[in-house]
């Protein structure tokens, strides 16, 4: 699939311009230089050409910052990823020595350059013409907050494809990465991925915005989300970009089709991290807890052994959990947590025939008699699957207020042990029958 990478200064208007190609909000967009910091993969159309688009951070050249020297570092290998590069300049700013020095860098890269010139208000031709002095071709005058503009621009970058474009993926599995802040996401990311594809950092909240990767893995196709890390409520100014960006993390739970949730081995399990699972199962997606940092652990014989009961003890309320103990350092294991989120996957879309699911259940109501209240006994009429992912079972019984809690638990417990649903939420809904 032919790739348009977007590049240019801090604040020019990058991912107000990545979002409208792509139809939903994906890169933050906030009136700060220097929000946007990795790279952001999107799908995105235009008169029937599909193709991929690449957000960046903004580069200031010659900038000692380190984390400047990073998003260079990552815009570098967009550039090079890249079939054609879309240079966004800032009208309202004029032609800064930056912009000369971003174009004789992309003169260099020997790639298709489109000349955007955003912020655009009041397009006339002549207004423009300074712009041919950045020696890359003929500027187009764009608004991308007012979304103008925008279809000669897009007509220009798709004349630059040279290949034809297969349709968009829709057999990988979408898996989320997600923790608190600076467990180890973005390094267990490019781990898997054997390249610097997010920005890594030992200062928590590095990562801002939700990342899509496609990658294969065994045959396997995915699509890798790595998310910003989730804080406490109470610790994040509202409407900060850390804010929003807690915000996309929950948003990336929510369209994943799997969940790696990510501890941090040398530290005690935190409210926070109990909060993040819970989500993870109050969305119903199946899930892996990754313990990161195991490397960095002292351990004897028993050490894993008693660390999953902890984990046992702290996520009772999802007991189906499928536990991994990983290094995203050295690479330990990772493999074997992304075997594990495809399995809970393929669990959570599991259909159980109406036939079976009532042998099971008549089965279960043997062993134990439905609780009684007022003299009335509950009495299970039958069971059917409603949907899967998460699978949903629908009871039909003579008064829902009798099945107790505990009794509801029992026969979930009774459909686990007939059949493999670990690592997913199951939901048993109560129906009266007349």
């Amino acid at each position: 699939m032919p790739t348009v990478a977007i590049v240019g200064r801090p604040n020019v208007g990058k991912s107000t311009f990545f979002n409208k190609l792509a139809g939903r909000r994906i890169s933050i967009v906030q009136n700060i230089p220097g929000v946007t910091r990795d790279r952001i993969i999107a799908e995105s159309e235009w008169c029937g050409k599909v193709f991929t688009i690449v957000d960046t951070g903004g580069i200031e050249f010659g900038s000692p910052d380190k984390i400047q020297a990073q998003i260079l570092k990552q815009a570098n290998f967009a550039v090079e990823a890249a079939d054609v590069i879309v240079f966004l300049a800032d009208f309202k700013s004029g032609i800064t020595p930056g912009d000369y020095a971003f174009a004789d860098y992309l003169r260099k890269s020997r790639k298709p350059v489109v000349l955007a010139v955003n912020k655009v208000d009041n397009y006339a031709p002549d207004i423009l013409y300074g712009y041919y002095e950045l020696g890359l071709g003929e500027p187009f005058g764009i608004s991308a907050e007012g979304s103008t503009g925008l279809g000669d621009l897009l007509d220009e970058v798709v004349k630059n494809f040279s290949h034809a474009e297969p349709e968009p993926d829709t057999d990988a599995v979408k898996i989320a990465v997600v923790g608190r802040p600076n467990t180890g996401k973005s390094s267990l990311v490019n781990k898997i991925l054997n390249e610097e594809r997010m920005i890594v950092s030992d200062i928590a909240g590095t990562t801002r915005d939700s990342i899509d990767t496609p990658i294969t893995l065994n045959g396997q196709k995915y699509i890798i989300i790595d998310t910003a890390g989730i804080r406490r409520k109470r610790g994040v100014e509202s409407g900060s970009v850390e804010a929003i960006s807690a915000l996309m993390a929950m948003k990336s739970i929510d369209r994943a089709d799997a969940v790696v949730v990510l501890l941090d081995a040398t530290e005690p399990i935190s409210e926070q991290d109990v909060r993040i699972a819970g989500y993870v199962d109050e969305s119903g997606k199946p899930s892996v807890i990754a313990v990161n940092k195991w490397d960095a652990v002292e351990k004897d014989t028993y050490t894993s052994d008693g660390y999953v009961k902890v984990l046992k003890e702290e996520l009772k309320f999802m007991d189906y959990h499928l536990p991994v103990f990983i290094s995203a350092k050295s690479g330990m294991r990772i493999g074997k947590a992304f075997e594990l989120a495809r399995l809970a996957y393929d669990n959570s879309n599991r259909r159980i025939s109406t036939g079976v699911l009532n042998e099971i259940i008549t089965e279960a109501v043997s062993r134990v008699e439905p609780p009684t209240s007022a003299g009335r006994r509950l009495k299970i009429f039958y069971v059917t699957q409603a949907s899967t992912a998460p699978p949903t079972f629908i009871l039909f019984v003579n008064d829902e207020k009798l099945l107790h809690f505990s009794y509801k638990r029992y026969l979930e417990n009774a459909l686990r042990a007939a059949a493999d649903f670990s690592g997913t939420p199951i939901r048993l809904i109560v129906r009266e029958k007349e």
